[in-house]
């Protein structure tokens, strides 16, 4: 007894009673394969028929994962002439990263992105997790972040995948992982510390202290990253980041003197100071004159 696998599912079915050329000789022009004389009929795209490997496969199970994929076989459907069909729906699987996210979760998408949530979050506190896909810490604290999140949903948490956004890591001095930064309004970052599931506590702690209304910062827009941050962001090549930087305009200060306790008159701006001497001039002419 032969069995026949469909190659592009993965998945290994035996029909009974059938040789591998009859099941060949079976495929018709329109590219759908029926294996005659057997209760199931799989329907799959044959861009070349002569291509189709045949081998023995293993029993058909309700759902089986390969290649980071996993494939569910759904209800079976009749086709009207005696026969049945089984459907198949092909979907990726769900990284570690990716579940338990909670609304306020959401992954960084690069340096401008992580610049704007940061911007955008007003007086909301701000955490980001520096976490690698890799990382056995990261993927070990992972739900209990997801968790905390859940329970704070006024506090917005930003995923950083280390292994995408090496680089802007680098520029931010990110080297040890999983690291979390928080951000607060116009403080800008609080604090920074890296957390295992050992010293969970410490996270806790820092949600306390700075994510109630004892933690709320002053009235002004939120300042996001260090001034030297966005410059290292900036003059990274293997960003696509542009910043200017911040010109702030010189303010005149006058000068004074004092002098045992006496304090010495103010000298006017040098504008002040030319008027001065043109209206002097100006006076003197006028004596002259006789006016």
């Amino acid at each position: 007894m032969a069995e026949a696998v469909s190659t592009v599912a993965g998945v290994g079915f035996m029909p009974s009673g059938i040789s591998s050329k009859s099941a060949t000789r079976g495929c018709s022009q329109r590219g759908v394969c029926r294996f005659p004389d057997v209760s199931a009929v799989l329907s799959r795209a044959c861009s070349d028929v002569q291509t189709m490997k045949l081998r023995c496969g293993g029993p058909i199970s309700p759902s089986t994962d390969f290649n980071g994929r996993r494939v569910d076989i759904g209800n079976t459907l009749s086709t009207g002439n005696g026969r049945k069909q089984i459907s198949l729906g092909i979907g990726k699987a769900q990284r570690w990263w990716e579940k338990g996210v909670q609304p306020n979760m959401k992954e960084v998408g690069g340096a401008q992105d992580l610049v704007d949530s940061l911007w955008n979050a007003a007086d909301k506190l701000v955490v980001v997790d520096f976490f690698s896909p890799g990382c056995g810490g990261c993927k070990a604290l992972h739900p209990k972040i997801c968790q905390l999140a859940e329970m704070n949903p006024g506090i917005q948490f930003l995923q950083v995948n280390y292994e995408e956004h090496k680089s802007m890591c680098y520029s931010l001095n990110v080297h040890v992982l999983p690291f979390f930064r928080f951000y607060r309004g116009p403080q800008g970052r609080v604090c920074s510390f890296s957390c295992t599931n050992a010293t969970i506590k410490k996270f806790k702690d820092a949600i306390a202290k700075y994510g109630g209304e004892g933690g709320r910062s002053t009235a002004g827009p939120a300042k996001g990253l260090e001034e030297k941050e966005l410059l290292a962001l900036a003059a990274n090549r293997d960003l696509s980041f542009n910043y200017k930087p911040k010109q702030e305009e010189p303010l005149y200060v006058p000068s004074q003197a004092v002098v045992s306790g006496f304090q010495l008159p103010l000298q006017p701006p040098p504008s002040m100071a030319v008027n001065h001497l043109c209206a002097g001039a100006e006076d003197r002419s006028f004596a002259s004159s006789g006016r």
